[in-house]
């Protein structure tokens, strides 16, 4: 919703104020008694875009800070640009220091030191300007003037200001968050675009003050909201960019434009052209290949093993260029980019239709077509006539093809008849089961032996797995070991066998533990206290559901799990002659829209024996689907928190 207001209300705040004015607005801007949460507050921060004909655009941020605690002094000290020097240019211009007592220190702007940024598995040259300030106390504001031009993502390496042109030359996008984690008194951005340009926005999750003025130049947009608070974090919500106020601006009509567009550079470019090497690969993986199907998951696996994750060569395009296919096999390295076209190159080497694909890991993408985009996957077009994603990326060592863990996420093929944006289905529960069956005797002195297995699917047979795939071959051993000592320090594995987990393409992992618990069960006089093992939480790293908080009766915001699963676990104990389970009623089943659960116990000579199944039907959950997840979990939680008891008949 929209409101229009005067212009001379939107005019960017403190940028033609004066020096009373600013230490006047320092003044009522508030201490930390109106704030007692916030160690800083953001007074004004004003952003100035000014768009040319060809995509590029001069942006003019000025902002100004208040300490309001020591610990925001010593955050404040360093003011801190990012860029990429192959597609952007920033500088700051002046930095103006206002004491609590009325004095105004000017930094000189040529102390501006220029850094390689921090980096880890992605080294591009990515740097960062940081200017000292030095010493501040509260009470005191900051006051930067900073300019920036370019844009996110490199193309291609060119001369002057054509590097700094977004890749899809012409257009003018921008993602603006009007939500911050200190508060900010005032925000307000504007954009003026050429003669002949259409620019679409929305503002999403509130509301925001809003004006169009014509210019000589052509429109400018004028958009301003007040009292922006830090909203209140959740366990497990969603991203904060899902359920925050923020504005997307984008001069492309549409996604089909974008996805036209992205097929062509990449076409153009030539990224996905095969080698004679490339091909002679391509045709040793597929080797004894007995489908369709059975060629797509040997090239997906080979890429996602083979080639590594590392971000090390650049080569002569980046952002929504890919590699070519040749650099990335010459490599056996890169990023999402690299091993998404690197796939693609196999897959036309073999015969298929293949596609790249843009993706968003983590936030949902809008329907204001900027680029909401961190990931790239392949696309494959099956001999039906389907499109199938794959991504070479999140399925290293793992039995899926697509991951899982990127269901009821956005996504856009670049098609050359161009695509909407569309969404990764829901995966049902049954294909990720995690499955363990077990059976235990405790003894007389209370020792607690027993055997049991473990499998899965999907996800869940990819977490359990992770025991080999996420270590060292020397540390397996080890890793089993820790899952049974993590439910009891004093357990002994007695055996313990499973199958290959190098041979993950052709059956999932199957581990069988064989062990013995000394004084697991505490006996007192006629009556054994005991937590089933397996209902206890066994193996968590495939049930992290358990994990989860669950103090929180509801919910403001949309919440996550890792995947959809269902668990099922069957467990039989031998009790000592003459004892049984001294709590009636204990079997359950609870049914709702989004998880199900249901335990049935069943007592015959001594023996009891427990089935327990959970289900969780998908990835992304709404505010209000929380109670029933919370029952499924809380009820998953039982044994795990409280023993049982069995008495002496």
């Amino acid at each position: 919703m929209f409101k229009k207001f005067i212009l001379f209300l939107l005019i960017p705040a403190g940028l033609m104020v004066q020096a009373q004015e600013i230490h006047q607005r320092i003044k009522n801007a508030g201490t930390a008694k109106e704030f007692p949460t916030d160690k800083s507050l953001t007074i004004f921060d004003s952003t100035r875009v000014k768009m040319e004909a060809s995509g590029l655009s001069h942006v003019y941020m000025h902002q100004l800070y208040k300490i309001l605690k020591k610990q925001g002094a010593i955050e404040k000290r360093v003011y801190t640009l990012g860029y990429d020097p192959l597609s952007a240019y920033v500088e700051i211009q002046k930095v103006n220091i206002y004491r609590a007592n009325g004095d105004i220190i000017r930094i000189n702007p040529s102390t501006v030191k220029d850094y390689a940024a921090p980096a880890r598995a992605i080294y591009w040259g990515a740097r960062e300007k940081s200017i000292e300030v030095g010493r501040l106390e509260p009470g005191d504001a900051v006051e930067v003037f900073s300019y920036r031009k370019g844009f996110t993502y490199a193309l291609l390496a060119k001369d002057d200001d054509d590097q700094y042109i977004p890749p899809m030359r012409g257009h003018f996008y921008d993602i603006v968050p009007f939500w911050s984690h200190e508060p900010i008194l005032e925000k307000v951005y504007s954009v003026e675009v050429p003669v002949g340009k259409e620019l679409q926005y929305e503002f999403y999750n509130g509301e925001i003050q809003s004006a169009i003025k014509k210019t000589a130049y052509g429109w400018q947009y004028f958009f301003a909201k007040k009292n922006i608070l830090p909203q209140k974090a959740e366990p497990h919500m969603v991203s904060w960019s899902d359920v925050s106020p923020k504005l997307l601006l984008s001069t492309s009509p549409n996604w089909e434009a974008k996805s036209t567009w992205f097929y062509g550079v990449n076409e153009d470019f030539g990224s996905f052209k095969t080698t004679p090497a490339i091909t002679k690969k391509t045709n040793e993986i597929l080797k004894g290949a007995s489908c369709e199907m059975d060629s797509i998951a040997q090239l997906t696996h080979w890429v996602a093993d083979e080639i590594r994750y590392s971000g090390i060569s650049m080569g002569p395009g980046e952002g929504f260029t890919l590699h070519s296919g040749e650099m990335n096999f010459a490599d056996r390295c890169g990023v999402c980019k690299d091993k998404a076209g690197m796939l693609i190159t196999m897959l036309r080497a073999a015969g298929f239709k293949s596609y790249a694909a843009m993706t968003m890991a983590g936030e949902r993408i809008d329907r204001i077509p900027a680029d909401q985009f961190n990931h790239s996957v392949t696309i494959v077009q099956r001999r039906n006539g389907e499109y199938m994603i794959l991504d070479p990326t999140w399925v290293p060592f793992n039995r899926e093809l697509w991951s899982s863990l990127e269901q009821q996420q956005n996504y856009l093929m670049g098609l050359p008849d161009g695509a909407d944006l569309m969404e990764t289905p829901i995966s049902a529960p049954e294909n990720h089961f995690l499955r363990i069956s077990g059976q235990s005797k405790i003894l007389e002195n209370g020792t607690l032996e027993g055997e049991f297995t473990i499998t899965g699917e999907g996800q869940s047979e990819s977490a359990v797995r992770g025991v080999f795939t996420h270590a060292a071959r020397d540390d397996w051993e080890n890793n089993l070991e820790r899952e049974l000592l993590r439910m009891a320090p004093q357990a002994r594995i007695i055996e313990k066998r499973y199958t290959n987990p190098d041979e993950y393409a052709t059956q999932p992992i199957i581990i069988h533990i064989k062990y013995e618990i000394p004084n697991y069960a505490i006996i007192g006089k006629n009556e054994i206290l005991i937590k089933p093992i397996l209902l206890s939480g066994i193996f968590r790293r495939a049930q992290p559901q358990l994990g989860m908080n669950t103090t929180a009766d509801s919910k403001a915001y949309p919440f996550r799990d890792r995947c959809s699963r269902v668990v099922e676990i069957d467990e039989f104990i031998d009790l000592p002659e003459g004892y049984s389970l001294a709590t009636a009623n204990l079997s359950k089943k609870l049914v709702g829209d989004v998880a199900s659960y249901q335990l049935q116990i069943s007592e015959s000579n001594s023996n009891i024996h427990f089935r327990q199944k959970a289900s969780y039907s998908k990835r992304i959950y709404q505010a209000n689907e929380w109670p029933n997840f919370r029952e499924i979990v809380k009820a998953e939680n039982t044994f795990i928190n409280t023993p049982l008891v069995f008495k002496k008949n």
